[in-house]
């Protein structure tokens, strides 16, 4: 079968290469689950048009994915095939440090996602193993997909539960609060819907020039009351106008996580305010923090998700309260990746949705 892989040592950014790979053989203890959507994700971006010259195989990529159970281990009970799952992308840890004993195991220090790690393999290809080990210690590494939902919904739930937690979970965002999210893509837009559920007044979303054309619509559909071009207007001041003064943004959501967004986000917050930095970046802080003193503002570091993040989101996907189609603005065969990577790295797509098409 075909898949696209990334070559490389674990700390190799690129090479993406389409190759042939055999099926995934079934362990006792193991699920194979045939991949009926899989999604690409800003983290699979960053390997794009990158050679690195290496011909050593890291693993199959893709580690937003859904698909039918086709094969079960002799030992498996909870699962059959038929079934139609989708994965939390977890595929080792080591289930014995803090992390996986509050069942954050996406924190864990061993962790080694599916099509996202190295050796541990994902969706994009036809046959994807669930390990049997991570089954062992993490009960809830794979979910059953409502009936209703379509494969290319359940594809991302990885995004979703990651919004979710960051604001239903890890801030005090109360009902009539307002709340500014930056960034535009599908943690962005998954955080509008969150926040629009829990009852925010003003949802500001803050992008770029580039995010007009396609993403600053969607957002509004999706229910931002407001956006804000960081290219052309001034940010703190815009915010605080939409918001009603200086003491009216009790919570940013930094889905960007470049250095900018941090500073802006501090500026303005109010006093006792939060910050939520769901977003990375990579370059040193070249700017005062003293205002996160000052102003008692709590910035909160946030990563993946949990067992609650899962339940409550499935729930509320299958009941119509979070959309994703809106999202979902290219459908392709994997053998035509390179242009669902264009563009998602043209900001033509917020999401794309690949399906197995070699058959």
């Amino acid at each position: 079968m075909k898949a696209l892989a990334k070559f490389g040592r674990p700390s190799d950014f690129g090479t993406y290469r389409m190759i042939d790979i055999p099926e995934p053989e079934c362990g006792d203890n193991d699920i194979i689950l045939e991949v009926k959507a899989a999604a690409i994700c800003g983290a699979d971006m960053k390997h794009y048009k990158v050679d690195n010259g290496s011909d050593e195989f890291g693993s199959v990529r893709g580690h937003e994915f859904a698909g039918e159970i086709v094969r079960v281990g002799k030992n498996v009970k909870d699962w059959r095939p038929g079934q139609r799952i989708v994965s939390d992308n977890t595929g080792h840890v080591c289930g014995r440090c803090p992390a996986c004993e509050r069942g954050d195991y996406l924190l864990c220090s061993e962790k080694v996602n599916l099509g996202l790690g190295y050796g541990y393999s994902g969706g994009f290809t036809k046959y994807c193993r669930i390990p049997g080990e991570i089954l062992a210690i993490h009960k809830r590494a794979i979910w059953e997909i409502p009936e209703g939902l379509e494969y290319e919904e359940a594809a991302v739930m990885d995004p979703i539960c990651n919004a979710y937690k960051a604001i239903a979970q890890r801030s005090g965002l109360l009902p009539g609060e307002n709340v500014v999210i930056f960034g535009t893509g599908p943690l962005g837009l998954f955080s509008v819907q969150i926040a629009k559920i829990m009852g925010a007044l003003n949802i500001v979303v803050v992008g770029l020039e580039e995010d007009v054309k396609v993403r600053f619509g969607v957002a509004r559909q999706l229910g931002a009351t407001e956006v804000v071009n960081g290219s052309a207007e001034d940010v703190v001041k815009r915010c605080q106008e939409i918001c009603g003064g200086s003491d009216s943004i009790g919570l940013v959501v930094d889905c960007a996580g470049a250095n900018i967004c941090l500073k802006q986000a501090i500026e303005m917050v109010r006093c006792n305010g939060e910050i939520v930095r769901v977003g990375m970046g990579f370059k040193p802080v070249g700017f005062s923090i003293n205002d996160i003193s000052m102003k008692a503002v709590s910035i909160i570091g946030h990563m993946a998700y949990d067992a609650t993040s899962w339940r409550n989101s499935l729930q509320l996907l299958a009941a119509g309260r979070i959309q994703v189609k809106p999202m979902i603005t290219h459908r392709l065969g994997l053998s035509r990746w390179e242009e669902g990577f264009e563009a998602m790295a043209n900001k033509e797509a917020i999401k794309v949705i690949l399906t197995y098409d070699f058959d």
